[in-house]
């Protein structure tokens, strides 16, 4: 009988161990799940509360920062009113083209057209920010790019290596070449210093190091930095909020950029460059989160859709 009775108790005592030892197993599971999902720029409350200031992006940097291309032409660009036209697919179909053009300025970025789109873009462009990457695109169709608008300023961004003066590469030079054919077109590069200043910025802005964290400064980034210096009040065209891909159910699908209908799904390109960690990436979720914290600081408006 007692014999039995021990026996109970350590059948017991081992039913316990194994509950217990099964319910932390479970936790770390969960745990470990949980952080390998979570975004790369996920900004919780507390998480960079000690890293994150928030920037005078107004006293930022200055415009000294862009260098002609052609000329002695200085960055003198300021609008009470601007326009921001984003390349997202969502502004198919909001009719937004004739309030876009009343704008005092129109930003638009690297070669996103508007040529049979003007009912939903507009027509006019009095800034093009455009990547790198964008430069022979945007050279190939002049008519559409370049001599379109009477006055216009470009804004070529990349590495110094690329873009600099003394890069060994074409594209300077093909920027030079076009700065001197298209007289109605004011061409600057950023320079080294400035880069320099956007990789410090992102960092200041969401307590990451963009090189540590294989990140790219997306052309988003970039224009909406530079519309904040040369802008009073922005209205975003086509920008979706930093929250909507993560939504229940899952939004349809959208081109990632409206000229380009058989393109990549947007929401999967957001999210697939958020988790993304061999390789460089954009981080698209992370800079619409600072967009939201900008907001509210440099009379930024979103629309189609609203934030």
């Amino acid at each position: 009988m007692a014999l039995r009775f021990a026996e109970k108790g350590h059948h017991s005592q081992r039913m316990a161990i194994f509950g217990a030892v099964f319910i932390i197993t479970t936790l770390l599971i969960l745990y470990s799940s949980n952080s390998g999902n979570e975004l790369y720029g996920s900004l919780r409350v507390g998480t960079f509360s000690e890293t994150i200031r928030n920037t005078n992006l107004k006293k930022w940097a200055g415009k000294e920062g862009y260098i002609p291309v052609y000329g002695n032409k200085s960055m003198t660009l300021h609008c009470h009113r601007c326009a921001l036209v984003t390349s997202s697919s969502h502004i198919l179909g909001s009719g937004a083209g004739e309030e876009i053009d009343r704008s005092e300025c129109v930003i638009r970025m690297n070669d996103a057209p508007t040529s049979g789109f003007q009912p939903d873009v507009g027509t006019r462009t009095s800034l093009r920010v455009v990547a790198h990457s964008s430069v022979f695109r945007v050279v190939r169709k002049p008519q559409e790019f370049l001599n379109r608008s009477e006055s216009l300023s470009v804004i070529f961004w990349g590495p110094p290596t690329k873009m600099g003066r003394d890069a060994k590469g074409p594209l300077f030079r093909l920027i030079q070449r076009v700065s001197a054919t298209y007289s109605n077109v004011s061409s600057f590069t950023i320079s080294p210093g400035k880069m320099r200043k956007f990789d410090a910025l992102f960092q200041k802005e969401t307590g990451r190091d963009r090189q540590k964290s294989q990140s790219w400064l997306s052309t988003g980034w970039f224009t909406m930095v530079i519309a904040i210096e040369i802008c009073d009040n922005i209205k975003v065209y086509g920008m979706v909020p930093p929250n909507y891909c993560g939504r229940r159910p899952q939004p349809k699908r959208m081109p990632y950029h409206y000229y380009k209908p058989r393109g990549p799904d947007e929401c999967v390109t957001y999210l697939q460059n958020e988790k993304g960690r061999r390789g460089n990436h954009h981080r698209f979720i992370t800079e619409k989160q600072v967009f939201a914290r900008w907001a509210k600081l440099y009379n930024i408006t979103f629309a189609h859709p609203t934030w």
